[in-house]
């Protein structure tokens, strides 16, 4: 009899002992929330940043580069009359994780289709003090089938990891090693090129920020060297849009067509005139 009681005193205590437990899990995980993104946007100028969308979001972005500044002609109006390149990108969240992409561009027809993945991600008690995400993507050049010999000749490819952390509300910085690859390019050239980008961002107020992206090339080409990107500007954001204005001396808008064939040097005064703007819808 007295092993009867035993039993049932155990099964009466256990759901306290399991709530007990459950209640200390959750406050384990209050520690552990998650910091805010260290940007506002997927784009930090011509990089993407680590922020991903949230599931079942949809991302519409439109990206213009005007034509530069101080044009060979002599009167483009800033580069506004001149040949401007157009990106119309669409992005959606398949899991808070991972988000998935597609864009169009002007230049050479480009159709990329893009992910970006979230490996680690940075926590408010920093016992994991970074983000690390993954983006890439895969383009295909739409031109004319006489500008090629092979169809795989149109495809290209662009690997990065981006390295993120938000050291305060104000003041956010990344760094991002990547690998762009053009199964087409000059004898002279690689199909490789290995490069490194750093951006920052610095909020001066709510809803404003000043935003730097510097791109340096590391792969060494015999000729048609691309020149370092390089990109200053501003972003204003709301809940839902960001719009970002800025002066750039690239204007592929896909990123590996900028890594592999930029030669404009902005420090020459060879820049641009560009802006993104991006919608997101919440389902």
């Amino acid at each position: 009899m007295k092993n009867y009681i035993k039993l049932l005193f155990i099964f009466l205590i256990l759901p306290f002992i399991a709530v007990a437990q459950e209640d200390d899990s959750k406050d384990k995980k209050v520690k552990e929330k998650l910091e805010r993104d260290a940007f506002e946007s997927s784009n930090i100028i011509d990089n993407p940043s680590n922020v991903l969308l949230s599931k079942n979001a949809l991302e519409v972005q439109m990206q213009h580069r005007f034509g530069l500044i101080n044009s060979e002609s002599g009167n483009d109006l800033a580069g506004f009359w001149g040949d401007a390149n157009i990106r119309i990108g669409l992005s959606y969240g398949i899991h808070e994780r991972l988000t998935i992409g597609y864009g169009t561009t002007k230049f050479n027809r480009l159709q990329d289709f893009n992910w970006k993945v979230a490996l680690l991600r940075q926590t408010r008690s920093n016992s994991m003090p970074i983000s690390v995400s993954y983006y890439g993507n895969f383009t295909i050049d739409a031109r004319k089938k006489d500008k090629f010999s092979l169809e795989q000749d149109r495809y290209s490819y662009f690997n990065q990891l981006i390295i993120a952390k938000r050291f305060s509300p104000n003041v956010s910085f990344q760094i991002a090693p990547s690998v762009s690859h053009y199964n087409l390019v000059h004898p002279d050239m690689k199909n490789d090129l290995v490069s490194i980008a750093f951006g920052g961002r610095v909020k001066i107020s709510p809803q404003t920020s000043i935003l730097i992206d510097y791109s340096q090339p590391i792969t060494q080409f015999d000729a048609m060297q691309p020149k370092p990107l390089f990109s200053l500007g501003a972003e204003f954001a709301t809940s839902a849009h960001e719009f970002q204005i800025f002066l750039s001396n690239n204007n592929g808008i896909v990123a590996q067509k900028n890594y592999m064939y930029n030669q404009n040097d902005f420090f020459n005064g060879e820049f641009l005139i560009g802006f993104n703007i991006t919608r997101i819808y919440n389902f």
